[in-house]
């Protein structure tokens, strides 16, 4: 699929809206966040790179999206997201990592959706905000807020959040911070590690 970003940020609108069925508005904050995360990487046919599979995004639009998740009802025809074993092992454990550190009030398989999704988004070239599809840096600080609030408290640097979340899940193990895998290929790589000696997780 190709268009302009204003394009795909205008269907992306659409597919959320047909998602929560409230034109610009959802029933819940949660279904809000998860009706914008899909509907991100639904418009570009990306629906893969959520990491989730068929069954738990069934349960997911069940959960918070109107009729289940009307505008997902087609299948898409997309190859299936591989990851190599490295990558498959910085996902399992980034989410896990994730899941033992969710609010107590949130919803148990939200947070376990949440974490598989932010997994995935490491794996990809940008800031995380934009690898989720959101507006800003300020909405995955809320996110997190309400999610994971622990990360927030732990963020007393202000790193970048796919530094900071790389940074956790190595310090939760013993082992050295580093860049997440898909952090090379961000334009502020070299901002975030100078000189780009730190060995990439997952890699």
């Amino acid at each position: 699929m190709t268009g302009s970003l204003s394009d795909f940020e205008h269907l992306a609108a659409q597919c959320r809206d047909s998602l929560t069925g409230v034109p610009g508005g959802a029933r819940s904050p949660d279904a809000w966040l998860f009706a914008r995360l899909v509907a991100a990487r639904e418009v570009r046919g990306e629906r893969a790179l959520l990491g989730l599979s068929a069954a738990t995004l069934g349960a997911l639009a069940a959960r918070h999206f109107a009729a289940s998740g009307g505008a997902l009802a087609a299948p898409q025809h997309e190859a299936l997201l591989v990851l190599d074993e490295a990558h498959a092992a910085f996902v399992a454990a980034m989410r896990d990592f994730l899941v033992g550190l969710a609010a107590p009030e949130v919803d148990a398989d939200d947070a376990r959706c949440l974490a598989t999704i932010l997994a995935h988004a490491c794996l990809r070239p940008d800031h995380l905000w934009r690898d989720l599809g959101l507006s800003g840096r300020d909405d995955v600080t809320q996110m997190l807020t309400r999610f994971f609030p622990e990360l927030v408290v732990r963020n007393t640097d202000n790193l970048r959040w796919k530094k900071l979340l790389a940074r956790e899940l190595a310090l939760s193990v013993g082992g050295v911070p580093g860049p997440a895998p898909g952090c090379p290929g961000c334009e502020d790589f070299g901002f975030c590690f100078p000189g780009g000696k730190a060995a990439v997780q997952g890699s």
